[in-house]
């Protein structure tokens, strides 16, 4: 697998780059390293242990609170959960660790463990680099040093977990949402029950697709990756929008009326808005990634808010909102991040902040997400080629001004290496498709040329 950790944990094929014993022994390294750290000092520790409904979830589970209960480490199992519910709880139970078992948006046979800090945050780079290095040294044969007795760590149920968490999502809204009548897509995933919960609790008239997790069918067809069943299921039942999760619920994109898909951008184009009418969009900032669509930058600058962007990843833009208090960030596939309220991207939070804000206005989802126009966003990926001389090559360079010249202010480029593969990502937009796609085709045979 590389270097295990990830921008989002440790994810791979469950039980082939991810094994029971991987999953055990990282979770007594993080222990470890924990405790070197100081942050169990002066008491005995306890980590929040939860997971999404996937089948390897199950007998993951069971080894990452071996792990910790055998470094002395007393757990709290709540379940299947959120992830960003997991991360509520570490904070709100004053745990010093969270684990989080979930491959996210993956397909299945996938799974991950991402750790949390104390507080519900992610760790921080060298933490996980030294949990990484800690493992790898007794993975080849260094004995830990092991608690007996009374030193061992204690499991116990906390089933309480789920109605604390919707309990705390319920706080927050700004409104009731009697009156609407909304679908929720929760991709057989681990807001199946949680999501609903909050959303009839708050008021509305709910619809649930794909809230009926069997271990094997989650993301299969349905979420937020796959949006055609919510689609159908709004217009069928003449409902006002549609809410769609993906396998941990850290994501949340929408679908109007109509039909018609609404996405990161667009919502947090609608979130920025209300929350700059109710006072808390600090320094009137919303941050997002380079990715986000030329539109939702535009529309910002007309209604007088700062966009500040990053890399890709949403790790980056929490960064950033950290660094410098700003309440809202988030990407153009649905995470979307309120500091005030959350860690980490929380797609119930934000969906029920959404169906706030077409309660409390009396518009539809359709006319509030009309803030902002997409403008054509044409994708090329070009493989094979030298990624590292993006930045230095002469005649890329020359070929990208001329593609800025001819699309002026309506249009944008971005070459960028991906961090994965050996290729170069090739994106262009313009206020027409064709001249994106006419742009984006001289652009990725440049990149073949300078680079190949």
């Amino acid at each position: 697998m590389g270097r295990l950790f990830g921008t989002d944990g440790v994810r791979g094929v469950a039980n082939a780059d991810l094994t029971a014993e991987m999953a055990l022994g990282l979770s007594v390294a993080a222990a470890h390293v924990l405790a070197e750290a100081g942050t169990f000092e002066g008491h005995r520790p306890t980590a929040v242990v939860g997971r999404d409904p996937r089948a390897s979830g199950e007998f993951l589970e069971a080894a990452v609170v071996a792990g910790l209960a055998s470094a002395g480490v007393d757990v709290l199992r709540v379940g299947v959960l959120p992830t960003p519910a997991v991360a509520y709880l570490t904070g709100a139970l004053g745990a010093d660790l969270g684990v989080m078992l979930s491959a996210s948006h993956n397909a299945m046979p996938d799974n991950g463990i991402k750790f949390f800090a104390r507080g519900g945050h992610k760790l921080p780079d060298d933490l996980e680099d030294r949990i990484e290095s800690v493992y790898e040294e007794h993975r080849t044969g260094a004995p830990w040093d092991r608690p007996t007795g009374a030193g061992v760590g204690r499991v116990r149920s906390y089933e309480q977990g789920a109605d604390q968490y919707v309990e705390h999502l319920l706080s927050v809204l700004p409104n009731r949402l009697d009156g609407l009548k909304i679908v929720l897509d929760e991709a057989h995933g681990a807001a199946s029950w949680v999501s609903p919960d909050a959303f009839a609790r708050a008021g509305a008239e709910v619809i649930t697709i794909g809230a009926e997790p069997d271990g094997l069918n989650i993301n299969d067809g349905c979420g937020s990756t796959h949006l055609g069943l919510l689609k159908a299921a709004v217009v069928e039942h003449g409902a006002d929008f549609g809410i769609a999760h993906d396998g941990d619920a850290d994501r949340c994109l929408a679908v109007d009326h109509t039909g018609a898909e609404v996405d990161g951008d667009q919502i947090l184009a609608v979130l920025a808005l209300d929350m700059r009418e109710r006072s808390v969009l600090r320094s009137d900032t919303v941050v997002a990634t380079v990715m986000s669509n030329l539109g939702f930058k535009l529309a910002l600058e007309r209604e007088g808010i700062r966009l500040v962007q990053t890399a890709v990843g949403d790790r980056y833009v929490l960064e950033e909102m950290k660094e410098h208090g700003f309440a809202l960030g988030g990407e153009q596939s649905g995470h979307v991040i309120i500091l005030d309220h959350a860690t980490t991207g929380d797609g119930t939070l934000t969906g029920l902040l959404l169906a706030a804000r077409v309660a409390q206005s009396g518009r539809s989802l359709q006319d509030l997400a009309s803030v902002m126009e997409r403008l054509p966003q044409v994708l090329i990926n070009v493989p094979d080629v030298d990624k590292s001389r993006v930045s230095t090559s002469a005649d890329l360079a020359a070929a990208v001004a001329e593609a800025e010249r001819e699309l002026g202010a309506t249009g944008r480029v971005l070459l960028r290496p991906s961090g994965t593969e050996p290729l170069v990502r090739v994106m262009v937009e313009a206020a027409d498709i064709e001249q994106a796609r006419s742009v984006a085709g001289r652009l990725a045979d440049a990149v073949k040329s300078a680079l190949g």
